[in-house]
């Protein structure tokens, strides 16, 4: 079933939505030297369309929608081509009591997903998130920043030194949760670290 417009289709995305999309979405990519990951890397801009589906994905009860964003990963060229040059893809964590209460996480169920499709990336659920702080779409660009230092950490013993690390998120907004994250991931000296997420708002 395509998952944006109900029809019944095998491969989770029917014709007529994937043309849609493929009107809105490209691949950008975004190069930074004053964060602690490299770059950042998003097919579509925040918009009303991918924003209603993305909304729908996280808080309505539609964990089936992985499949169908996975699918607009795995069907652009360019995409595949960034994906394959890292090493390892890592979800960005919910708290869990969170996680509890939606029932998934919706970054995991993707970046899993993009492992098994995409031919020697790894994945690895590493990050934690230490506190269950206030959801970041209910706040403004410096309360992000403030609401999302030294929540997350990474679980021990665990060797990503030298690695191209991919860091999956579904929106970007001020970057404060991406930056977090690789913040504690370069404690563990890899050799990059890029951000990809759905939608950059």
């Amino acid at each position: 079933m395509c998952a944006f417009c109900g029809k019944i289709d095998k491969n989770y995305l029917c014709e007529n939505c994937r043309k849609n999309l493929q009107k809105l979405g490209k691949v950008h990519i975004v190069r930074y030297k004053n964060k602690f990951f490299n770059e950042h890397i998003y097919m579509f801009k925040y918009e009303k369309y991918i924003r209603e589906k993305i909304l729908n994905y996280k808080f309505n009860d539609k964990p089936y929608y992985y499949k169908t964003f996975t699918k607009i990963f795995t069907t652009n060229k360019k995409m595949c081509d960034i994906l394959k040059s890292y090493d390892i893809i890592i979800p960005v964590p919910i708290h869990n009591k969170r996680r509890k209460q939606r029932g998934y996480n919706q970054t995991e169920l993707i970046a899993k997903e993009l492992a098994k499709k995409i031919l020697n990336l790894e994945y690895m659920n590493i990050l934690t998130k230490n506190e269950n702080a206030k959801p970041q779409s209910l706040l403004n660009k410096e309360q992000r920043i403030e609401n999302a230092k030294n929540v997350y950490g990474v679980i021990k013993n665990i060797d990503i030194e030298n690695k191209k690390i991919l860091i999956f998120d579904d929106i970007y907004t001020t970057g404060a949760t991406a930056n977090e994250c690789a913040k504690v991931l370069r404690k563990l000296k890899p050799k990059k670290i890029g951000i990809l997420t759905i939608a950059k708002d």
